[in-house]
């Protein structure tokens, strides 16, 4: 079953640079179906949906160690097995000498203009995962951007508008 964000809802979560979580706001706690404690010291992952393919994951990471902020939708699952959308911007946090100390997350409702488009071609890239992995997805996800004439950045962004 899907779940609907409140609308002007904002879920916030920090982790470690092992990705995991040291903090949730409110929001987070509910929306995820577990308590803070279950939450605690746990890997984000384990909201990661099965739905999701691996190589938004892979452009995430690859951005925040970067010390770059990145956007993406994403599908979260629920402790009890349901899932919920959102348009996510995760940026790595910064101790006061500018050491890389963990990431931070803000997610929003996504629109249903940027779901009806991120759906199918979701289901895509796993498609291209499950026959040559991830790479292949990879592959899929540029050839696409190419042929849209826009990067990562401007396709997803211009999704939310």
């Amino acid at each position: 079953m899907e779940i609907q964000m409140k609308p002007g809802a904002f879920i916030v979560s920090k982790t470690d640079l092992d990705g995991l979580i040291t903090y949730g706001n409110e929001t987070f706690i509910q929306m995820s179906g577990y308590s803070e404690k279950e939450l605690l010291e746990t890997p984000h992952s384990i909201l990661r949906h099965t739905d999701m393919p691996k190589v938004v994951f892979k452009l995430l990471w690859e951005r925040i160690r970067e010390r770059g902020g990145i956007y993406a939708y994403v599908k979260n699952k629920t402790k009890q097995g349901d899932h919920y959308w959102v348009f996510a911007y995760v940026t790595p946090s910064f101790d006061p000498s500018g050491e890389t100390i963990g990431y931070y997350s803000v997610r929003r409702a996504p629109s249903a203009k940027a779901i009806s488009v991120i759906e199918p071609l979701y289901r895509d890239l796993l498609e291209a995962e499950a026959k040559g992995g991830m790479n292949a997805s990879e592959t899929y996800l540029l050839t696409l951007l190419q042929q849209q004439g826009m990067t990562y950045d401007q396709f997803v962004l211009g999704l939310q508008k």
